[in-house]
């Protein structure tokens, strides 16, 4: 499987500058075997991609949805070896066990033909488009995802009553919260998030280089978290996270999980920067004697469960086909 380690930048989505150099043919989601939904969400057209077993698109079958991350990036990025998976946990020869979609980014393009630009190097810091920013915030996710899955639960080809919710990072926050809607889901994957919220996050990685000499940089999060709570539904369009979308995303999501009545997997790496918080909730869960929660620490794996090689994160130690199957096996998809 061809990976892309777009999870560990910076990155924004592919703009005409790029474009107009790799123009030639137009590709579409179905070129890349995907099918290709508009679900309509008020008055904004919502993009769904959906990878199905082959032959058996209209076959009633379980429905994982996967939440995507925080970067806003087209979903399928391809050059003349053919398409960057979309789905880490999948193998590219491994057929999908059920149906699985996503939900791209709102005024983010779903294909991107990067032919002769590095593809971790393909997305630079650029402001993203202004229909991005005015939607890029954890209630717009939750209350959007909501209405997509309602729509996908009513399709013939999905069976309604084995509907699993997953994401990874930013996206286990907003996988968090439609666990909690009742009857929604009946099951949901929580991998790499941390239940204390994106400011902890943020505090734990520079607790870490104050402990290797510097000493500006808790000070730093503070301010910058200062500023934020000054103006907290600022959603001006900037590299970077705007203040609503921090706010958002801060405000810790461990009473929301633990509000879930459904069972609920949590994998993490125990040297992810949000281990403390992984750790806080199953020591809540086991005080209120919470029986719906599975914890799986993959020992020594960082965010995006690679592991290090002399000290150094090892990029060539993929680890996420082991962390799918072990989440699609415990939702009973393997």
């Amino acid at each position: 499987m061809r990976i892309l380690c777009l999870t560990l930048l910076l990155l924004w989505p592919l703009y005409a500058s790029i474009g107009a150099q790799t123009r030639p043919v137009r590709r579409t989601p179905e070129d890349f075997g995907y099918r290709h939904l508009v679900v309509m969400f008020g008055k904004d057209s919502v993009d769904v991609l959906v990878l199905s077993p082959k032959g058996e698109a209209q076959t009633k079958k379980p429905l994982l949805l996967w939440v995507q991350g925080s970067l806003p990036k087209p979903l399928i990025l391809y050059d003349a070896k053919g398409a960057y998976g979309v789905f880490p946990f999948l193998a590219k020869t491994d057929p999908p066990p059920c149906h699985i979609a996503i939900i791209g980014k709102p005024g983010v393009a779903l294909v991107a033909n990067i032919q002769g630009i590095n593809p971790n190097r393909a997305f630079q810091e650029k402001t993203p488009p202004l229909y991005y920013c005015q939607r890029n915030y954890l209630d717009y996710y939750v209350r959007r995802n909501v209405a997509v899955l309602r729509y996908l639960k009513k399709q013939s080809w999905v069976d309604a009553n084995r509907v699993i919710v997953g994401g990874h990072s930013e996206g286990s926050t907003v996988a968090a919260h439609l666990a909690a809607v009742p009857g929604l889901v009946s099951r949901a994957v929580y991998l790499s998030g941390n239940p204390l919220g994106r400011m902890h996050s943020n505090i734990v990685e520079a607790r870490r280089e104050e402990a290797a000499g510097d000493t500006a940089a808790v000070p730093q999060v503070f301010r910058y978290w200062r500023d934020v709570l000054n103006d907290p539904t600022r959603a001006d369009c900037t590299p970077g996270d705007n203040n609503r979308t921090t706010m958002s995303f801060s405000a810790a999501p461990l009473p929301v999980l633990l509000r879930a009545k459904v069972p609920v997997f949590v994998g993490f790496g125990t040297r992810d920067r949000g281990v403390a918080g992984d750790d806080y909730l199953r020591l809540e869960a086991q005080r209120l004697r919470k029986t719906n929660f599975t914890f799986q620490e993959y020992s020594g794996r960082e965010h995006n469960f690679f592991g290090f090689k002399d000290g150094q994160i090892n990029y060539d130690d993929f680890y996420w086909h082991k962390v799918g199957a072990d989440f699609m096996r415990w939702a009973g998809l393997l």
